[in-house]
């Protein structure tokens, strides 16, 4: 498994990433994502998730991207903005590399804790995230649970 930037040769097939259609109401598809990268440049890291030639997901990463709260107004957090599998190879550790491949970026921007946001309903990824060891903060942000993972 790899990760890959989007290019002029593989947007298109970038754009035709889908998720089950259950999930649909959970993760934006990826045109809306690529459409945030270049409006924030400085703060998305969006990338494909090949496994060989076969194109399986997309990702993007949040990067020291304002997140103001009552306690530091200033503060700036990075971690996992949109998870994309494709429907017909979910369950086969896609995700879960992606995860840690964002996880490792961040690291390696000497940052030691990693952000996600789920929307908080059955069904919902909420499973997922939680067993590769992310928890809830208590705080919610556009209506979905806010997880922090610690990147010790």
């Amino acid at each position: 498994m790899r990760l890959e930037l989007i290019t002029p040769k593989n947007y298109e097939a970038a754009l035709a990433i889908t998720v089950h259609p259950d999930q649909e109401d959970l993760v934006s598809p990826v045109v809306k994502s690529l459409a945030e990268a270049y409006v924030y440049p400085d703060n998305a890291w969006p990338r494909l998730i090949y496994d060989g030639d076969r194109l399986v997901g997309f990702l993007m990463a949040f990067l020291d991207i304002e997140w103001p709260t009552e306690d530091d107004p200033q503060a700036r957090r990075s971690g996992l903005w949109r998870l994309n599998i494709a429907a017909d190879v979910q369950g086969h550790g896609y995700g879960r590399f992606a995860v840690e491949q964002v996880c490792r970026e961040i690291r390696a921007r000497g940052v030691t804790k990693a952000y996600v946001t789920w929307e908080p309903r059955p069904g919902g990824p909420e499973p997922f995230y939680l067993k590769l060891g992310f928890r809830p903060t208590g705080e919610l942000s556009g209506g979905q649970t806010v997880g922090v993972l610690d990147l010790l």
